[in-house]
């Protein structure tokens, strides 16, 4: 079966890519939705130019597809259509278990025209994280809600001293309820892995991300 995958460039998309594709289905594109004010991912923050070098890593054409936050939906479900163009007959999401996030894509679907897959659904959060550990990914923190985490994280991969840190604070493993994002650099549906280099920490409010590029 061919799939398009909703592609945030984190762990828990770019595990759901992964149980598609050792399932036997081919993606035909990514879609990543991207902030026309910033040209950079929503929530991860991936640049332009990193996510052509997503496109190269992982040998899949993205669809990149920028939105004001009023306009957000109707984006996403453009490019759902323009998948289903490509060959694409379901749509592929990461979410795990909040509701709300599967209605608004299933909606989305609805619309376009394709059938919603969520490979994670109901799956224990924390399963997932040692989940890709085992598989041997690579996932690069890149944003934390600083009054839950500490610092030092960001820029570090998803280990097990990351996770155990992760724990010692309180906080779910899997980050489900935004408390940080990662970017995926590595592992078995990479064809090669993606260089990048990390520069600066910024801070925004409760939040801080460390600027990740690509090398």
């Amino acid at each position: 079966m061919k799939f398009v995958m909703s592609y945030s460039c984190g762990k828990d998309s770019t595990l759901a890519l992964h149980k598609m594709i050792a399932q036997g289905h081919e993606p035909v594109a990514l879609i990543t939705m991207v902030n026309e004010d910033s040209d950079r991912s929503f929530f991860h923050g991936a640049d332009l130019n990193m996510l052509q070098a997503y496109a190269e890593a992982l040998k899949i054409p993205i669809l990149i597809t920028k939105a004001s936050g009023g306009h957000y939906h109707l984006e996403m479900e453009k490019s759902l259509r323009e998948a289903v163009l490509l060959g694409a007959e379901t749509a592929c999401f990461g979410d795990i278990d909040i509701e709300d996030n599967r209605a608004w894509c299933e909606e989305r679907c609805q619309n376009a025209g394709i059938k919603p897959v969520f490979p994670l659904w109901r799956k224990d959060r924390a399963d997932n994280v040692y989940e890709l550990i085992r598989l041997g990914y690579q996932c690069v923190i890149k944003s934390i809600n600083n009054t839950l985490l500490p610092k030092s994280l960001l820029g570090k991969i998803i280990d097990a001293e990351t996770v155990a840190v992760i724990k010692d604070c309180g906080i779910d493993i899997c980050g489900e309820n935004g408390e940080y994002h990662t970017l995926a650099v590595d592992g078995p549906v990479f064809r090669k892995p993606l260089p990048y280099r990390t520069g600066k920490i910024l801070d925004f409010g409760d939040f801080s991300v460390v600027d990740i590029r690509a090398d």
